[in-house]
């Protein structure tokens, strides 16, 4: 056999090792891509100090077009106000119609919310039904909040990582690297999401630290944690303190809680031995103060966007008195007349 087809072969062979070695390298880069964490993010790790406490407001506009807003804030307030099943096809349009406006807009909110309503669809009976799930225009809203580092979009953005949906692929350590630029930045649901691998890993002064970071912004979730935190721990005028702000921040769980302890004088979870502590704080059977933290947590289960900011003059905590009240509305603290900020 002459030398010329064997070097034919020899360079065929040659060129079909390149050819597969460029594939298999250009695969190995996209996918190194794919994984790679954005300028600015870094790897979470659970031996790390805890991020200071960011604040969520000092990373948003800090203005907002009023007329807008206001488009934003009124649908959001009817969504707000009855149990999805109850809206009529009508209302649930409307609702749609004005905060996609809002959110084409620019209005922070309002694309928050749209993107929501992306992720869960809009309208949960035939009759109302206006929109269909659609994970990937979720994620896209989440990816432009995201990118101008507002807290809630790169929060959302770890979620959609965490579970690889909406055209962001499954990658935990990605996602835990948004959760930790999120809680820099002052998200307290991220706080929150630290926290728990904090507890977990048993360094529980860091868990502490992170949800006092989401509790001094007003968070229910962390006002929750602390009030059960402190009822374990038998600190128990705090655990009743915290339960108490947590309801003026909007958590139902914390009105369920306090709810629990006003209809007997104590929780279940209490011991013989500790029932006299809570009584000695002024705390027993109550049915006024009980039926008024019920009637609160049903309206909480629809509306939990209230902020009960004068829940102290209508519902205080033992020993003071219960003054007159006529429902929850006397609780609300009233929208500010001011230009809208948040």
């Amino acid at each position: 056999m002459s030398r010329s087809p064997i070097r034919w072969i020899y360079s065929f062979a040659l060129l079909a090792i390149l050819a597969a070695g460029s594939y298999f390298l250009i695969d190995y880069l996209q996918e190194r891509a794919l994984h790679a964490l954005p300028y600015g993010y870094k790897k979470f790790n659970l031996s790390d100090p805890p991020p200071a406490c960011g604040r969520w407001k000092a990373h948003m506009p800090a203005t907002r077009d009023p007329a807008t807003y206001r488009l934003y804030i009124e649908a959001r307030n009817v969504w707000r106000s009855k149990i999805a099943w109850q809206f009529t096809h009508e209302e649930a349009m409307r609702i749609l119609t004005d905060v996609r406006k809002a959110a084409d807009l620019g209005d922070w909110g309002a694309r928050a919310l749209m993107s929501h309503f992306y992720l869960y669809g809009l309208g949960v009976l035939e009759s109302n039904h206006v929109l269909d799930a659609d994970p990937d225009k979720a994620v896209e809203i989440a990816r432009m909040a995201a990118k101008e580092l507002q807290p809630w979009g790169v929060y959302d953005l770890g979620v959609a990582y965490e579970h690889g949906y909406g055209g962001a692929h499954y990658d935990v350590d990605l996602a835990w690297a948004y959760y930790l630029k999120a809680a820099e930045l002052g998200s307290p649901e991220a706080q929150m999401t630290l926290a728990s691998a904090y507890a977990h890993e048993g360094r529980l002064n860091d868990e502490e630290t992170m949800v006092q970071c989401a509790y001094q912004q007003g968070h229910g979730a962390a006002a929750f944690a602390l009030g059960v935190d402190r009822r374990v721990s038998k600190k128990f005028e705090d655990s009743a303190k915290y339960f108490q702000e947590g309801v003026k921040f909007g958590s139902e769980d914390c009105a369920s809680a306090l709810k629990q302890l006003f209809d007997t004088g104590y929780w279940v979870t209490t011991a013989e031995e500790d029932k006299p502590a809570l009584a000695a704080l002024g705390v027993r059977a109550d049915l006024e103060r009980s039926n008024r933290y019920s009637i609160i947590y049903d309206t909480l289960k629809i509306n939990p966007d209230l902020k009960l900011g004068r829940l102290d003059k209508v519902l205080p905590l033992p020993p003071a008195k219960l003054p007159e009240w006529s429902g929850v509305d006397d609780a609300v603290e009233p929208e500010s007349k001011g230009p809208p900020t948040y």
